[in-house]
């Protein structure tokens, strides 16, 4: 199901036939399923490989990350650069298309920790 939910992703993202002119909806065509924005807020919190990326509490299947990885870098929001330190390792760094996503992210934190009780952030977001 997870490549399904992708598929209509990263389908809409191409396509430029939208399903409404509602800025919410398009924008949660991009980056509203269950998983894109947990990855952004890793790279926020400061993981940058893969490995870092599963270690998250959501516990994220290695294929579904691979999936919204690569959604991300063909949306212009990541790239993946060689690790300096061991250029067989990649990192994911946001693009400068993509810093507009932390403030995202912050937001909808901010939003859960005043509406949600017992939720908390995982680590400095700001």
């Amino acid at each position: 199901m997870a490549s399904k939910s992708l598929g209509r992703i990263s389908t809409r993202a191409k396509s430029t036939k939208r399903r409404s002119d509602c800025p919410v909806a398009c924008t949660l065509d991009l980056v509203g399923d269950r998983w894109t924005l947990l990855v952004v807020r890793d790279l926020v919190l400061g993981k940058t490989t893969f490995d870092e990326f599963l270690a998250s509490p959501e516990g994220i299947a290695t294929n579904i990350l691979a999936d919204r990885l690569a959604l991300l870098q063909r949306l212009g929001f990541l790239e993946r650069k060689a690790d300096p330190e061991d250029g067989r390792r990649r990192r994911y760094v946001l693009t400068s298309k993509g810093a507009v996503l932390p403030p995202l992210v912050r937001a909808l934190a901010r939003w859960g920790e005043k509406n949600l009780p017992g939720t908390r952030t995982f680590g400095p977001i700001d």
